[in-house]
């Protein structure tokens, strides 16, 4: 039940923003991304992507992997974010 309801809270969180669920969609099938790639994919800018990732990454969603680098740093989705990305590409 505490499952439900954590999915329930991150599909909240992701489904209203386009730009939270189109960066999911843009680490899906890749293994890692910096910013300005996935701010291509979505069709922003790299410091709106920037502001979401950070969202991202404090649900569990994406994590990055190198954290120390001042610029190019790397991204990829969680296992908690491909379930999410699951619950919303699959209506």
């Amino acid at each position: 039940m505490k499952e439900d309801t954590e999915i329930v809270n991150l599909l909240t969180y992701v489904k209203p923003s386009k730009y939270r669920k189109n960066i999911l969609i843009a680490l899906e099938n890749e293994k890692f991304k910096i910013p300005s790639e996935i701010a291509n994919e979505v069709g922003t800018i790299t410091s709106h992507v920037s502001c979401h990732l950070s969202g991202l990454k404090e649900k569990g969603l994406i994590k990055c992997i190198n954290e120390d680098a001042k610029k190019g740093r790397l991204y990829h989705i969680t296992e908690k974010g491909k379930n999410v990305l699951k619950h919303i590409t699959k209506e």
